[in-house]
C-alpha cells in the first residue's frame, strides 16, 4: 500500500488561525465586552459572532461609535485592548490537541497550511511564538487576496490549495466558526468545524464533522471517513 492509499488520498490538512488553533476569540471577546461597560453601553454574543471568522463584517470602534452617538478614542480603546487581551494571550497554550494532531500529520508525511482572515503580521508573529511558523508549508492570509475576498469567500482556501499543489479532494479543512466553515465548503473541501466556547453558540453543522476539542480528532479515523465521503452539498 502506498502512502497515498494509507490516507485515503489525503495529502494535506489546512487549518484556520484565530479560535482554532489558538482560542484568540473567546479573550478578545471578553476584552471588548470589557470597554463596551466601561463606556456604558453594551456588546451581545450575537452582535460579535457576527464577524467571527471573517474580517470586515462586524467592526467594533464603528459599532461602538454608532451606539456612543460620537466617535470613541481610538488610541485609549487600543491601549485598553492591549492591556485586557493581547497580554492574556501571551500566557494562552495553544487548544488541546493540537500540537499532538500537527506532529502526527507531520509524521505520515502530511502537507500542513494555514488560511486565515487575520493579517500576516498576527499570525506569523504568534506560530513564531510558538515554534510552529517553520512547520507550516503555507500560510495564506487576508494580504494574500483582493480586499473584501477574505472568509466565507474561498479565495484563502483556494489560494492554499493551489500553493500546496493538491486538489481540494486531497485535503481536509479545520474551523472554528461559520464563516470559515462556509468559505472550506466553498472551496469543495471536506471540513471539521472544531468548536470553542464562543463559535459553539454558532450553526456549525454545516461542516461534515463537528467537534469541540481537537483531542476528539482521530487521525486515522478522519482519514478513513474522508476516503468514503464527499463534502456536503
Amino acid at each position: 500500500m502506498t502512502e497515498e492509499e494509507a490516507v485515503g488520498g489525503v495529502k494535506a490538512l489546512i487549518f484556520d488561525f484565530d479560535g482554532t488553533l489558538l482560542d484568540t476569540e473567546t479573550p478578545e471577546y471578553h476584552a471588548w465586552q470589557q470597554i463596551y461597560r466601561e463606556h456604558g453601553v453594551s456588546l451581545t454574543l450575537a452582535e460579535w459572532l457576527e464577524g467571527v471568522g471573517t474580517w470586515y463584517a462586524f467592526d467594533p470602534y464603528v459599532d461602538l461609535a454608532r451606539k456612543l452617538g460620537r466617535p470613541p478614542d481610538r488610541a485609549a480603546i487600543q491601549a485598553r485592548l492591549k492591556a485586557l487581551h493581547h497580554d492574556v494571550l501571551l500566557e494562552m497554550d495553544l487548544r488541546d490537541g493540537v500540537a499532538h494532531l500537527l506532529q502526527e500529520a507531520r509524521r505520515r508525511g502530511l502537507k500542513l497550511a494555514v488560511a486565515s482572515s487575520s493579517s500576516h503580521a498576527w499570525v506569523d508573529a504568534h506560530l513564531e511564538r510558538y515554534g510552529l511558523l517553520t512547520l507550516f508549508d503555507v500560510i495564506k492570509c487576508r494580504d494574500d487576496v483582493p480586499p473584501g475576498r477574505s472568509k466565507p469567500h474561498p479565495d484563502l482556501y483556494l489560494a492554499a490549495l493551489d500553493a500546496l499543489g493538491v486538489s481540494a479532494g486531497q485535503a481536509i479543512a479545520f474551523e472554528d466558526s461559520l464563516n470559515g466553515v462556509r468559505a472550506a465548503r466553498a472551496a469543495s473541501l471536506f471540513t471539521v468545524a472544531v468548536a470553542n466556547p464562543i463559535t459553539r453558540h454558532l450553526p456549525l453543522d454545516e461542516a461534515d464533522r463537528v467537534v469541540h476539542s481537537f483531542a476528539e480528532v482521530e487521525l486515522d479515523q478522519l482519514l478513513a471517513a474522508r476516503r468514503f465521503a464527499q463534502p456536503k452539498p
